[in-house]
């Protein structure tokens, strides 16, 4: 005659809970028939269990359902009703809910949601990442939601070719960048084998490279210095400023708007700060010395923005910096023809001239320009190396663009 099990009740679970933690001596199991018992550890953890007959091997099994009381008895009542039905139709339950717990695991692995989690891990600038955003929009809108290892190349270079076919190759080459980096980061966490956007990047065009233009002509270099200084005083007082220390310190745009004052060094006559372009490969400080007369502007700005947190502060908010485009649109004023020169050009002009012009050693220009400059045997150069060499430098530098803007 079977053995007689009576039911359990969420009182008799309680008692035996709180007599349990008294004791401790060992584990207890209370039954409540069926297959479905509660295990009562020494330690005072509730934890429902179910145990049963595998159908095809034979053997006795167990599987976890839950923790009281979180999983009340009624619940756990329930998972026992649907494994006993399992169990009918000759259904493992344990191999079953290790069938749906990967299935629920595999559609969290869509494209987007992997990518979202790739872009946590980048470190990049406010400005890069709402230039990436066009990127990520147009991405997810195509393969957002597909599985990271359902994905083909052909589909890859099909949302690539809708730019590409429109003349945008270089927002196609882009596109193709950042799918091939999700999936680099997929295969890393072992979410998919193969890099699919990888497999597409010799068939996309290459587009023509456009070189932000510059002027290394010495006499169209001096009108451009004397058109920056004549026409002061157009509108925002920040902006002139930093037309006129731009072509003597010759950093990327987007570093002189975002200079603090807390980086400029008025005694030592130096600007540090550390190129946001290049911080998360080598996070070393660049050092800009200051000549005598883009000194001599920093003092005079900083009689009018001084007390802010940026040198270069918008008139419509201290708190923020001049925009991206208002060097550019300052530079087109002057009388030169669209796209002559930019404010990312003075770099270029400076590299060949300081080389051409003034001999300065191609390596220090480089240093100068924030560049990863090599040494004989291929280490990299500190840049704050050679301090007293590119001090001198753009002083020269400095000396020089007064001599083309006096004629």
């Amino acid at each position: 005659m079977p053995k007689l099990v009576i039911s359990l009740t969420d009182s008799k679970i309680k008692s035996a809970i709180s007599m349990q933690k008294k004791t401790s001596e060992k584990n207890i199991k209370l039954s409540d028939g069926g297959g479905l018992y509660l295990l009562l550890d020494i330690k005072g953890g509730a934890y429902w269990r179910f145990d049963y007959i595998r159908p095809v091997t034979k053997k006795r099994a167990t599987i976890a359902i839950g923790v009281y009381p979180s999983c009340t008895l009624a619940l756990a009542r329930s998972k026992r009703s649907e494994f006993k039905e399992q169990l009918a139709k000759n259904i493992d339950p344990a191999m079953q809910k290790k069938r749906e717990d990967e299935l629920t695991q595999h559609k969290k692995h869509t494209f987007q949601l992997i990518a979202d989690e790739y872009r946590k891990t980048e470190e990049l600038e406010p400005s890069t990442q709402r230039r990436n955003q066009f990127v990520w929009d147009k991405l997810y809108a195509a393969i957002g939601n597909y599985l990271i290892d359902s994905i083909t190349p052909s589909q890859i270079l099909e949302v690539c070719r809708l730019y590409e076919k429109q003349g945008k190759t270089d927002s196609a080459k882009r596109m193709r960048s950042k799918a091939s980096q999700v999936f680099r980061y997929a295969i890393v966490l072992g979410l998919c084998q193969f890099n699919v956007a990888d497999q597409i990047n010799g068939i996309l065009k290459v587009g023509k490279t456009k070189h932000r233009a510059a002027i290394t002509d010495e006499q169209h270099l001096g009108q451009l210095l004397r058109n920056i200084n004549k026409n002061v005083g157009r509108g925002d007082i920040a902006i002139d400023y930093a037309v006129k220390i731009l072509p003597h310190v010759f950093v990327r745009p987007g570093e002189l708007r975002t200079a603090k004052w807390v980086d400029i060094d008025f005694e030592n006559k130096t600007w540090s700060y550390t190129p946001p372009k290049t911080k998360n490969q080598t996070a070393l400080q660049h050092i800009v010395p200051l000549s005598d007369q883009v000194l001599k502007l920093f003092k005079e700005l900083h009689q009018m923005t001084g007390h802010t947190h940026y040198c270069f502060v918008s008139m419509r908010d201290k708190t923020k910096t001049i925009s991206e485009s208002t060097i550019n649109k300052r530079l087109k004023q002057y009388g030169f023809e669209n796209g002559e020169t930019t404010g990312h050009g003075f770099r270029a002009t400076a590299r060949t001239l300081l080389d051409e012009v003034l001999k300065f050693p191609i390596e220090r220009i480089e240093q100068q320009l924030a560049h990863q400059v090599r040494d004989m045997h291929g280490r990299a150069y500190n840049r704050t190396k050679y301090l007293e060499e590119r001090t001198a430098m753009m002083q020269a530098w400095s000396n020089y663009l007064d001599q083309l803007e006096s004629g």
